[in-house]
């Protein structure tokens, strides 16, 4: 019976995204800092962050947020990229060294303490040697 009346109500409605979802998680970074250092203004970023969220998700407009979302991808995709790949030589730093091919630049990923190996880039072809 609810679960009918949300999947009726929500019809034609715009629903969470990415973006929504980053404003919901900024929101409670806020709430706590208002935890910690009780000051008013957190509380109220958190509190207007966390309305706006709510109305992306229950907007008419799906073309407007549609185009809202696409642009937070776009603009968040080279910060996550980097992320990604900075947690991953973290996570693989014991056991693999990363090297830059010398013409595209692009990270590959070779086994350490195996001498000098001739790696090839699977993108160019490229063909360097390097100390591991």
């Amino acid at each position: 019976m609810i679960r009918n009346f949300l999947r009726k109500f929500m019809m034609g409605r715009y629903g969470p995204d990415n973006l929504g979802v980053t404003i919901i998680v900024l929101s409670l970074v806020f709430y706590l800092l208002f935890g910690i250092f009780r000051f008013a203004l957190f509380v109220y970023i958190s509190y207007t962050l966390l309305i706006f969220s709510v109305f992306r998700m229950l907007s008419r407009n799906i073309i407007r947020r549609r185009a809202e979302n696409d642009r937070f991808i776009r603009y968040m995709w080279p910060v996550r990229t980097r992320l990604g790949r900075t947690f991953a030589s973290i996570r693989h730093g014991k056991t693999h060294k990363f090297f830059k091919c010398p013409s595209c630049r692009n990270t590959l990923r070779v086994p350490k303490k195996k001498g000098k190996l001739q790696i090839t880039c699977p993108k160019c072809g490229e063909r360097f040697t390097r100390k591991t």
